[in-house]
């Protein structure tokens, strides 16, 4: 009988196309284990992740429990816990698939290297990527810089494997006695939000977990996929995929939504060049993991160090406006206000924010970063600071700075009814589509009979689009001078 064997659960919360829980699983008795990393080491997860790890750890427990396994809970550091836990149980063999954010892999390295010397097999996989960071590279060797080469030469490297079923057992490790003083109920994680309790809109929204997860792919693929090309930019329709929490979780993997999609694309050809886009997204996520790594810091420092000199103003009344969703602009407020409701906000809306928040407010792009951090359910590691850099025109591949997005038009090319607006922000639903992206321009005989008084049931806009355009460029333009 071969010792038991221990797994290391991160950001791969489900059973399938696990490898790390596959080799485990095969070896014999294996102890499944979850850590609340506190170490002053790792960023702390936002408000709206906390909620969403608290549902995906649950359906997680649920799931090994199916299996005849169970998910033991600890919280402290890693490099502590796992360490004791092996020597406790006398583990000879420990896996865990990789993370890519800098003091992830720090970690990663020194516990390999700790284990090792104590004589424990120590086995790291690829689990949530289709490409290691480090496997695509420019001719010469060296990172890639820009997505459409990045993504061409990663499609030259294959198909990625198939997704690998979940382990038919599990077979469960009795905890020692010794290590109870590490072990927490799942309640005591304190992860979701008590008084007050914020997650309501977030609990009607999504269902957190591995059969959460096949569910939305599967419904996505047999709907939303068809026209996802042009549907993908419109919030006003479901033309999205909305698995971005769930793959930032790990509750399903890259590699099995490749394939699920080829085979609807093989199944239905017709449907082949919204697949390739849809697919193309999954890329854009690759990239950005590709830059995370081998820029750890990609989270506070500017890609582009140019953009170490840029005036930012300080305006702590301005932020607090764009992130209530009062700053007057319909397609702006409304993305707000169904991301403080939902944890997401659909992604041309994202765009449409930040690129405000960026320039025609001229706030530093770190605290919009920041605020999404804590209020999206899929804040991912490295899709938000890459995106949010790409809006700032201080990222790889970047947007020019100059490029500034004008919320009216943007509302009005991709929300031209006005529908999305009008269901985040009810004060102003009865106004004329026409009206509905700028009620400023509305006469007092429309705004009266919609109940709308500018200023105190919806606000004036708080920066005039004309000056907040000609002060951002002329921001840019010392950056230039310099």
């Amino acid at each position: 009988m071969s010792a038991p064997s221990l797994v290391w659960f991160r950001d791969d919360l489900r059973l399938a196309d696990n490898p790390a829980l596959a080799a485990a699983a095969a070896r014999g008795p294996v102890l499944c284990l979850y850590i609340l990393d506190e170490s002053s080491r790792c960023r702390a997860l936002g408000g709206a992740s906390r909620w969403w790890l608290s549902r995906s750890l649950a359906a997680l427990a649920d799931s090994l429990a199916a299996k005849g396994g169970e998910l033991t809970l600890m919280r402290g550091d890693p490099a502590v816990l796992i360490p004791e836990t092996t020597a406790a149980c006398k583990t000879d063999f420990v896996s865990w698939n990789r993370r890519y954010d800098g003091a992830a892999v720090e970690l990663d390295k020194a516990l390999k290297a700790k284990l090792s010397a104590q004589g424990i097999t120590v086995e790291s996989h690829g689990a949530n990527l289709l490409n290691e960071p480090w496997e695509v590279t420019t001719t010469a060797g060296t990172p890639m810089k820009v997505f459409t080469p990045y993504w061409r030469a990663a499609r030259a490297r294959g198909e990625p494997a198939a997704p690998k079923p979940a382990p038919r057992r599990i077979r469960a490790l009795p905890l020692p006695g010794t290590l109870g003083k590490y072990v927490v109920a799942h309640g005591e994680l304190a992860l979701e939000p008590r008084t007050p309790d914020w997650a309501g809109g977030l609990r009607e929204a999504w269902t957190p977990g591995e059969a959460g997860a096949r569910e939305a792919l599967s419904d996505f693929l047999d709907g939303a996929i068809s026209g996802y090309g042009e549907a993908r930019d419109r919030p006003d329709k479901p033309g999205t995929s909305r698995l971005s929490p769930h793959l930032r979780f790990g509750e399903i993997s890259p590699r099995q939504i490749w394939h699920a999609a080829q085979a609807a694309g093989h199944a239905h050809p017709r449907l082949q060049g919204d697949i390739d886009k849809f697919l193309s997204e999954i890329g854009w996520r690759e990239f950005s993991y590709h830059l995370l790594f081998h820029n750890p810091d990609l989270a506070t420092d500017n890609y582009n160090r140019r953009f170490d000199a840029f005036p930012w103003r300080k305006d702590g009344t301005a932020l607090r406006a764009w992130q209530r969703g009062l700053t007057g602009y319909p397609i702006v407020d409304a993305g707000m206000r169904e991301l403080w409701s939902t944890g997401w906000m659909h992604n041309r809306v994202r765009m449409i924010a930040a690129s405000f928040l960026i320039k025609h407010l001229l706030l530093d792009w770190r605290q919009g970063e920041a605020w999404f951090w804590d209020t999206l359910v899929d804040a991912d590691p490295a899709n938000n600071p890459a995106s949010w850099q790409w809006v700032a025109g201080s990222g790889a591949d970047a947007a020019p700075y100059f490029r500034i997005f004008n919320p009216v038009t943007q509302g009005e090319k991709f929300d031209p009814k006005g529908a999305y607006v009008r269901r985040w922000i009810p004060e102003i639903a009865e106004l004329d589509d026409r009206d509905i992206h700028q009620p400023w321009k509305a006469s007092a005989t429309a705004l009266k009979p919609a109940g709308i008084s500018l200023g105190k049931t919806y606000p004036e806009p708080i920066v005039d689009l004309d000056f907040g355009r000609r002060r951002a460029l002329d921001a840019l333009a010392t950056l230039k001078s310099d």
